[in-house]
């Protein structure tokens, strides 16, 4: 039998973040997992991290979004640090992406190395690596490639 670990995962803040972008309780996990390219054990794993951790309530189905916002400002860069790498070809992540390109003025470009990429930039690890979800969202935001 598989021990429990409930350490935090990449994906969890994810799924955290998309289940605040459906503003409904009612999420069921097959749906959500379709959604985000990632299987049904993934989600449901998350789930058991995010309550043990307070940022899901005791039914599973509500994020706790203080507790979330407290973590996404406070510490996820202790959890999950980057530092910027070599100038590569990618797509503009961070800052240098939309929207926030157009209200934070910077000279350092960041990306995600892409070799397809339209944009030069000191490299960043993606915090989450999912080929399929990363190759959805480049086919959502072209743009930025």
């Amino acid at each position: 039998m598989k021990a429990t670990s409930y350490n935090m995962k990449p994906q969890d803040i994810v799924i955290l973040l998309k289940l605040i972008s459906l503003e409904n309780e009612m999420w069921q996990q097959k749906p959500l997992a379709e959604a985000l390219k990632m299987s049904q054990s993934e989600i449901s794993e998350c789930v058991a991290r995010c309550k043990y951790s307070g940022l899901i309530d005791s039914s599973g189905k509500k994020v706790i979004r203080n507790a979330l916002m407290n973590f996404l400002e406070w510490g996820i860069t202790y959890v999950y640090p980057q530092q910027p790498g070599a100038v590569v070809r990618g797509m503009a992540t961070a800052h240098s992406a939309a929207p926030l390109s157009r209200s934070i003025v910077s000279r350092e470009i960041y990306v995600w190395p892409y070799a397809k990429g339209k944009v030069k930039g000191h490299s960043i690890a993606p915090f989450l690596i999912s080929p399929s979800l990363t190759l959805c969202t480049m086919a959502l935001a072209p743009s930025y490639c």
